[in-house]
């Protein structure tokens, strides 16, 4: 009987007109529209089997995240297997579902000691510096303009600050590394090249090495732009030491900081405490990287359990991330990471159900008035009318509205054939966009327009963008050509 009640109420919520009857089941922004409002992005990893998961794609692409990076598929053993002979087939999934959801994508990684193929390790010393720099030159210039930053070197240091052996080590020394970035800069001269490593997030040996190595290859006009700490963290063990001092140190240097495959476990089974714990450690990461300006985003390493890395390393741990094994979010996981980036955590009202929820079309924050509610939810979108033979449609929507901002996406459409298209539109209400991503824009007064980027002019395309608003946010008619 319950389920039947559960079930008419999806049905009534989805035939009446307005979303004002409900409360949506985001009652804030997504977590990348936070991280945009802060001038940051919210990432996930993912990899190639998880593509074939149509209830995780609908997530991973679903407007949570506005970053990828593939956790395997870039790297030395599945790009070149055989020396000189290339694979792409895997990372370009990658990047084809990340351009397809309006997601940035990060390389990674160009030249780390694990998972080389056998052929590398059997090199002679002498030829090592010019198989890495082919590496390099291949990987980078097939990826140039389709990732936005490289982890070029990973994992260069022991715990102890020392330099890990590795064949590019020991052939080179420490020189390696910068070789490894003066190379990926002549293939790719407009990404942003990182150095990665764990266990560096918090002031001790590790960062100290790690900060000295990078103010010597400044010193010696080496081409590098950032930093990348991993953030894999443990409940049984303590917080890492003062780790926005530590971010802040290497951003101080002129360099990017990012978290680059944050998630934190613990030893199973799960328990309300242990929850707790984790959403304390999320919460003082986000924080972290919220406070210094240079920190330019966060990544967590696969957003669900389902796929995390962790059991099959750490024996009987794992419950890593902000959602469990069945898809569903953790809410102290999540909320930790909310309130981190400044978001308001609201309690979902307990007479509609998730599914009810969905099917509302736009939401507002608890701190929204009644009538930015109302307008935001009367009306989710507005499309333009028939468009002739051979043109183009935009449908506008309101992804998620709070107090003084919006989220909004315009899904574009066509016949077959068309290679470029347009979006103009005027707000009624003084709208004023902020960050628009999927497309270039320019807006004068209230006119806005949008042309596609280069990768995504054949239609259907999305873009998404930021916006502030005050006082009523009516739709406007989109018009595409």
């Amino acid at each position: 009987m319950r389920r039947a009640l559960i079930g008419a109420a999806v049905l009534l919520v989805a035939a009446v007109s307005t979303a004002a009857m409900v409360r949506a089941e985001a009652a804030t922004p997504t977590l990348n529209a936070l991280a945009a409002a802060k001038g940051k992005y919210f990432g996930s990893a993912t990899d190639n089997g998880e593509l074939s998961d149509t209830a995780y794609t609908a997530i991973l692409g679903g407007g949570e995240f506005g970053q990828t990076t593939p956790g395997n598929s870039m790297k030395w053993d599945a790009t070149e297997p055989n020396r000189n002979s290339f694979s792409y087939t895997r990372g370009d999934a990658i990047v084809t579902f990340a351009q397809q959801h309006n997601m940035k994508v990060r390389g990674h990684t160009l030249v780390w000691h694990s998972q080389l193929p056998g052929w590398v390790g059997s090199l002679p010393t002498t030829e090592v510096q010019a198989a890495m720099e082919n590496h390099i030159t291949q990987v980078a210039t097939h990826y140039r303009g389709k990732v936005f930053a490289w982890d070029v070197v990973n994992e260069p240091f022991n715990d102890d600050g020392t330099f890990r052996t590795s064949p590019f080590y020991n052939a080179m020394g420490s020189a390696y590394i910068a070789d490894a970035l003066r190379t990926a800069r002549a293939a790719d001269p407009d990404a942003k090249l990182y150095i990665n490593d764990y266990n560096t997030d918090g002031l001790g040996a590790k960062s100290d090495a790690m900060f000295n190595l990078v103010k010597s290859l400044q010193s010696q006009g080496v081409p590098i732009d950032g930093v990348g700490f991993q953030g894999h963290l443990a409940i049984q063990y303590g917080f890492p030491s003062q780790m926005q001092q530590n971010l802040q140190r290497f951003a101080d240097l002129g360099l990017d900081v990012a978290i680059t495959e944050l998630d934190v476990r613990m030893v199973l089974p799960r328990d309300a405490t242990k929850d707790a714990t984790q959403a304390t450690y999320y919460n003082n990461v986000v924080k972290a990287c919220a406070a210094v300006t240079r920190c330019v985003g966060i990544t967590i390493w696969d957003y669900t359990d389902k796929y995390s890395w962790v059991p099959n390393t750490f024996s009987g741990q794992g419950a890593a991330l902000p959602w469990d094994e069945n898809l569903q979010k953790k809410p102290t996981a999540y909320n930790a990471i909310v309130t981190g980036l400044g978001g308001v955590v609201d309690s979902p009202s307990p007479s509609v159900s998730p599914s009810a929820s969905r099917s509302a079309s736009a939401s507002a924050s608890p701190s929204a008035s009644p009538s930015a509610s109302r307008s935001a939810s009367a009306s989710a979108s507005a499309s333009s009318s028939p468009p002739p033979a051979g043109g183009c449609t935009a449908t506008y929507k309101i992804v998620n509205q709070w107090d003084t901002g919006f989220q909004g996406e315009v899904n574009v459409t066509a016949p077959a054939g068309r290679t470029s298209w347009t979006v103009t539109w005027s707000f009624a209400n003084g709208q004023t966009i902020t960050q628009l991503w999927g497309g270039t824009y320019t807006q004068s007064g209230a006119s806005v327009t949008v042309k596609n980027e280069t990768w995504n002019g054949t239609p259907p395309a999305t873009f998404g963008f930021l916006a502030n608003w005050s006082g009523t946010n009516a739709i406007p008619t989109a018009r595409c050509s």
